[in-house]
């Protein structure tokens, strides 16, 4: 050992002595002689009087320093130093560093010392040393002495003082006083505690000394570190420490409030134990620690006390995570005592550790609930051809005889076991409850990269094309532009459209489509038989429901000698039809006759859906005269009208001099009393939008429920606003409000009326109430989803989403109908049945809203909307069957306000901007009227679903110069594109994203004309029709996600991806694989437009593969040149979000399939964000169906440049210019860091855990990213993306 040097000159700095004195410790270290005892002492007694010095110096220092931290000189005026102050400033922080440095042996001697004295005063001596130098610089001197065997050393010292006759109190004092500052530190105290028998001495001390503070307060400190073990929690609680504490614990006091503080933070580590939980709450514990919490909340009216006020909600806390202690706590009325108590700390911002902490609490209190179902199935079912021998669409599909009902509702229960109310929930043992959720497993598997593929086969493309060739040439027929030969094509002078279109294209039309009135009744509704004139589809194209009286909730007959008619004869006119290049192509179109309208009703009567059918029940009246009768059932007090007339392309609505429009709108009526209304004119603005076309496709679509209605907004069309849509700040305090006042409807609930306004569920189909107050819901329309509504107070709704069909989850997806409002009423809605634990909502997303006013006065679009937003686990709890077998996982509640601006509007609310199958027909119909000579179209029907829609197919490329062999053969040769969309229903931004990009390759423009010059593409726009016509989030009518059906598609159950890979294997086996795949899809947890693609080396580099095996691999960096030409020219795009590793999870979606098993290297998912944007140009906005049609039209030059890229001859040159747009490939391989699986959003402000579970003991095990710590880690939000499983 390297004896410190010694220095016997007085005048010698402070440091200098320390040092010199510990030399003379180290050589009487062994000796233990009497004359050395004295000697011992005094040598320790000096260091103890030098550093005590030095510090209270350091300290005295340090304080006025802060004081002066805006002082820069050392003399100004007010100067804090002089230079002798200085250089003492200076020798008093080097306090305990020559002790405590690295190369100093001064810790070891005073250990030693320690060790081996025998004397009590120098033990207490050295105890005093060994605590001043542990309090400056605390870390890292701590971990000294940790590390040289300091708390083994005070164990040993506490057990042999124990066993002396008669303890030195001051020894005892010291030596937990050092411990409780070593103990948190030291990540095996407890185990050495429990093996050094330090625990029973420790518990000895405090029931020994239970009202002598000086002794306890320390012990107790000690204490609590000793708990943070979970053993010796147990083995403390079995010796009756748990008891024993809250002997300690009083009611409020201004003495020893420390003591009790320390007291209450041992108490609840302890009953972090659910057997030391339990056994508090047999003795009746929890009663007490409300009277206590009580207690102390009325008397600490300055709130000097919030710390214990905090303990002892800690305390409720962790014996509430056991199911008993929740009993217990409701039993004791805690309910109310926490509410009420936390009612008084709202309007006080430091009291909000209390409140955050107390709504916990409440909310893990609150009885579980099951959903007010009767079942979690869709309310919808459909029969499947054929069901799979296993998986979840096996169980569902367990139904009883006589239970299947194909496109019908299903009457019978699907399942002989309730799914609801699972009584296996209810017996689960209170210690196998585990409050994490789910969706922390999931998480923690993707935050750990488990799931990428580690295979190396797995990672290459397959050899064998998986099929013979004699399957796929059926596929031929969907390629005939690689044998056309243009021989009958007259290139001169054809002035219509390309003659290759398929026998089985879509619908066309070259104008508008007159709208027969239905001849079949509704399957609902029973019609009485009229005359023939009555279904004349000029004269009439449907009769409106009759006006009501506002008094009256019985619908009064429509007086058909009070309609005043104008016929107009049909007149031959030129329509200027918008091309995409912002020319003009006149075509003559026909324009119907119309009749005018004249109604003496409300708005909402008039305009709440349009009807397909007539659905007015005639009756022979008197003479001249006829009325129109409805049918007094529960569903036919939903107003359903027929579609708006057409008057010259304009949709019109006629209004009574009595109307709520006149005002609004300043029509005029010609000879009639009444006012006329028109709905403007949006063709110029909407170039792809009929609404008699978009009616006549909804008549050839095909849903499970029959629908029989079209939504205003889908008529009307959606003209993107003009204005920006910040991202919504987020307002402090909001989301702990919500949860309040969902706790008051345990507290209040006489006060919750609980009055279902609308259901699906047999035999209501649909409840839907009319008492002048209460809102009106309707979802019974294409991609509608809305299951149910109930009245909960005055203003405020629940509402219960629907199951996909076929399945019992999956509520996400949300389009419905809202009428019968107020103005200046704030109406809350909640969606209590979402299941993502996170979502954009809690960011900044707003809900989508249509209003048919602002329709009807020229502003026919989808707002963002909402206020007091936010996304929570609420108090509906799933059950076991529903999750298949796992417990306690709750449902998540969206919640949002809004003061309607009209009244009695109707207004529709959507997750996103909806799109709907019939809108793509309609799109696609109006495409092809659009197209020019020299662009080759083909539609083809890739296939019949499972519903019986037709799934689109199109093929859009230039046509060939000529019929020269040159120009044909560069015609067939060119590179394939195949771009598909919206294989889940729920991501309606692929297909606006689509929309934009089939737009660009019709227009007009050089760069179309040149891109379709270079490829040919192959487009499925719509690969779920059935998921989006019946209003599902993710699954088709089989129940299943088919973006993980691509590895073996069954013809039956997924024929569009089915017939899809087909497709694309064809081209690979005559070797024409396509040069770009493209799925495009919608993310909910992520801003911005990002890609996700295949690297085999991307891949290895994320996983546990040896680097000699990564370094070995060659791969071609090409396919991370399209993600980088988007992230260069497409303010939306991100390429920090992409990700090119392949997960095991996503081997059968569609992009590592193409990828493996096509053999398209740049084979892409591209994600698009349902919120909004945090970089680029669009930063802090919500992104909107502008921005997704123009991410569609760049994704096309992108194209066009990659062209250029690939086009070149030279590989290497190709390389090299790939490198160049990626900055570098030195750069790719040393930060191969794309994998992009974490949530990456800032933390919430607010401070409170918005699980309704969760606790210290598992919120320590969440890897989800919370919200800004208050105190400690118990308080935060374990909200983060762990839907990662889901992206593809």
């Amino acid at each position: 050992m390297n004896k410190p040097k010694m220095a016997s000159e007085k005048g010698v700095p402070s440091n200098s002595r320390v040092l010199m004195l510990l030399g003379q410790l180290e050589k009487m270290d062994g000796d233990v002689s009497g004359k050395n005892v004295d000697t011992t002492r005094q040598v320790t007694a000096k260091i103890l009087h030098l550093i005590q010095t030095q510090v209270n110096l350091s300290r005295q220092v340090t304080e006025k320093r802060s004081r002066s931290v805006k002082l820069q000189a050392k003399h100004v005026v007010g100067g804090w130093m002089d230079e002798d102050r200085e250089r003492r400033t200076i020798s008093a922080e080097k306090s305990g560093k020559e002790v405590m440095s690295k190369g100093s042996t001064g810790m070891e001697v005073i250990l030693a010392s320690l060790k081996n004295t025998q004397d009590v005063q120098t033990t207490l001596n050295i105890l005093c040393i060994l605590n001043e130098l542990l309090t400056v610089g605390r870390g890292r001197r701590i971990g000294v002495f940790i590390s040289k065997g300091g708390t083994g050393i005070l164990f040993q010292i506490l057990v042999s003082a124990s066993q002396e006759p008669i303890m030195s109190e001051d020894l005892m004092v010291q030596l937990h006083s050092l411990l409780a500052k070593v103990g948190p530190n030291d990540r095996k105290f407890g185990v050495k505690a429990r093996l050094s028998g330090a625990l029973n001495v420790t518990v000895n001390l405090i029931k020994q000394n239970i009202r002598h503070p000086k002794v306890l307060l320390p012990c107790l400190q000690v204490l609590r570190v000793y708990c943070t073990n979970l053993v010796n929690a147990i083995s403390l609680g079995k010796i009756g420490v748990v008891e024993l504490i809250f002997k300690i614990t009083a009611p409020y006091s201004k003495k020893n409030t420390s003591l009790l503080k320390v007291a209450l933070d041992a108490l609840g580590a302890l009953l972090k134990s659910k057997t030391n939980s339990r056994r508090a709450t047999d003795s009746g514990r929890v009663p007490v620690l409300l009277a206590l919490y009580q207690d102390w909340h009325r008397n600490d009216t300055r709130h000097r006390h919030v710390l214990i006020r905090k303990g002892l909600l800690v305390c409720l806390r962790n014996i509430t995570n056991i199911k008993l202690g929740r009993k217990a706590f409701i039993e004791a009325d805690g309910m109310r005592i926490l509410y009420n108590s936390s009612a008084e700390c709202l309007s006080v911002r430091t009291l909000d550790p209390l409140v955050n902490t107390s709504s916990l609490i409440m909310r893990k209190c609150f009885p579980k609930n099951r959903l007010p179902l009767p079942t979690i199935k869709s309310v919808f079912r459909f029969e499947l051809p054929l069901v799979p021998a296993t998986g979840p669409v096996a169980e569902l599909y367990n139904c009883p005889p006589g239970g299947r009902d194909i496109h019908k509702f299903c009457n019978k229960p699907l399942t002989k076991v309730d799914d609801v109310v699972d009584k296996s929930d209810d017996n689960e043992e209170s210690d196998s409850e585990n409050d994490t959720d789910n969706e922390d497993a999931e998480k923690d598997q993707c935050t750990d990269n488990e799931d990428i593929e580690t295979d190396l086969n797995k990672l290459h493309p397959k050899t064998s094309p998986g099929r013979p060739f004699e399957e796929l040439k059926l596929y031929e027929k969907f390629y005939l532009e690689l044998s056309e030969d243009f021989q009958d094509f007259n290139f001169e002078h054809s002035k219509s459209a390309c003659t290759t279109s398929s026998t089985s294209s879509l619908t066309q039309c070259s104008g508008p489509i007159i709208v027969p009135t239905a001849q079949a009744s509704s399957p609902k509704l029973a019609t009485v038989p009229r005359s023939q004139e009555d279904f004349d589809p000029v004269k009439e194209k449907g009769a409106l429901p009759s006006p009501a009286a506002p008094t009256s909730a019985a619908p009064h007959p429509l007086d058909l000698d009070n309609i005043h008619v104008t016929k107009d004869q049909a007149k031959k006119v030129e329509a200027h039809i918008p091309s995409p290049d912002g020319k003009t192509v006149v075509s003559p179109l026909t324009v119907p006759s119309s009749r005018e309208l004249f109604l003496e009703q409300d708005l909402a009567s008039l305009l709440t859906c349009v009807s397909l059918e007539d659905r007015r029940a005639m009756n022979a009246g008197a003479e001249g005269g006829r009325e129109v009768k409805q049918e007094a059932t529960a569903a036919e007090t939903a107003a359903h009208i027929q579609s708006p007339l057409l008057l010259g392309g304009v949709a019109t609505r006629r209004a009574g001099s009595g109307s709520a429009w006149s005002s609004d709108c300043g029509s005029e009526g010609a000879e009639d009393e009444g006012a006329v209304l028109e709905v403007p004119d949006t063709a110029q603005l909407l170039p792809l939008h009929d609404p008699d076309l978009y009616v006549e496709m909804v008549k050839g679509t095909s849903s499970v429920p029959e629908y029989t209605e079209v939504a205003y907004p889908d008529y009307f069309g959606h003209v993107a606003p003009t204005f920006k849509e910040p991202l919504l700040e987020r307002v402090y305090g909001v989301q702990r409000s919500k949860i309040f006042q969902d706790i008051e409807r345990l507290i209040h609930p006489n006060d919750i009326l609980d009055k279902v306004v609308y259901d699906l569920d047999p035999p209501s189909c649909p409840v839907i109430e009319d008492d002048g107050e209460t809102l009106k819901f309707n979802s019974q329309f294409e991609s509608g989803n809305l299951r149910k509504a109930i009245q909960v107070r005055r203003h405020e709704y629940d509402l219960v989403l629907n199951s996909d069909i076929n399945s019992n989850h999956y509520h996400q997806w949300f389009y419905f109908e809202v009428s019968n409002m107020r103005v200046g009423i704030p109406y809350r809605f909640n969606i209590i049945n979402c299941e993502k634990s996170n979502s954009q909502f809690n960011y900044g997303m707003q809900v989508m809203m249509y209003s048919v006013q602002e329709a009807i006065s020229g502003r026919p679009c989808w707002v963002r909307t909402g206020t007091d937003i936010c996304y929570y686990k609420n108090h509906f709890a799933r059950s076991s069957i529903a999750t298949g077998g796992q417990k306690g996982k709750s449902y998540y509640t969206m919640t949002f306000s809004i003061n309607f601006s009209h009244k009695e509007d109707v207004c529709y609310f959507a997750y996103h901007y909806p799109y709907t199958f019939s809108t793509l027909k309609m799109h696609l119909s109006k495409l092809e009227a659009l197209r020019t000579p020299r662009t080759y179209l083909r539609q083809d029907v890739l296939c019949k679903t499972l519903g019986g829609n037709s799934c689109p197919l199109l093929t859009i490329t230039a046509m060939p110069e000529s019929s020269s062999n040159d120009h044909i053969c560069q015609f067939r040769n060119r590179p394939f594109i195949f771009l598909s969309a919206r294989v889940h229903p729920g991501e309606t931004n692929a297909s606006w994203i689509m929309k934009g990009t089939l737009e660009f390759l019709m227009g007009t423009s050089p760069l179309a004309a040149s891109l379709r010059e270079a490829y040919i593409f192959k487009i499925v726009p719509m690969l779920n029709p059935d998921g989006v016509i019946n209003g599902n989030h993710r699954c088709s009518l089989s129940g299943e996600d088919l973006n993980r059906q691509w590895q073996n598609p069954n013809p039956e159950l997924h024929p569009t991806i089915y017939h899809t890979k087909s497709l694309l294997q064809y081209l690979a086996h005559i070797q024409r694989a396509p040069l770009v795949f493209c799925d495009y899809h919608g993310h909910s947890r992520k801003k911005n437009v990002f890609m996700y693609g295949c690297s085999v080396k991307e891949t290895v580099w994320q996983s546990n593969i040896s680097s000699a095996t990564s370094s070995a691999l060659q791969e071609d960096f090409g396919y991370r040149t399209l993600p980088k030409i988007l992230s260069q020219i497409a303010p939306a795009f991100s390429m920090g979000s992409c990700s090119f590793v392949v997960e095991r999870s996503k081997e059968s979606t569609a992009r590592v399939v193409v990828w493996r098993e096509v053999g398209v290297q740049r084979s892409y998912t591209m994600e698009s964000t349902l919120c909004g944007c945090d970089q680029g140009k669009y930063k802090g906005l919500q992104i909107s169906t502008r921005e997704l049609e123009e991410m569609g039209a760049q994704f096309c030059v992108a194209l066009l440049r990659l062209k250029r890229l690939t086009g070149l001859h030279n590989h290497q040159h190709l390389l090299d210019l790939e490198g160049d747009i990626m900055g570098s490939q030195s750069k790719v391989v040393s930060s191969p860091t794309t994998y992009v699986m974490e949530e990456e959003e800032p933390a919430f402000l607010e401070p409170i855990d918005y699980s309704a579970e969760s606790n210290d003991e598992y919120a320590e095990g969440d890897n989800e990213q919370g919200c800004d710590n208050q105190e400690t880690t118990d308080d935060h939000d374990p909200l983060s993306d762990s839907e990662t499983s889901h992206r593809d």
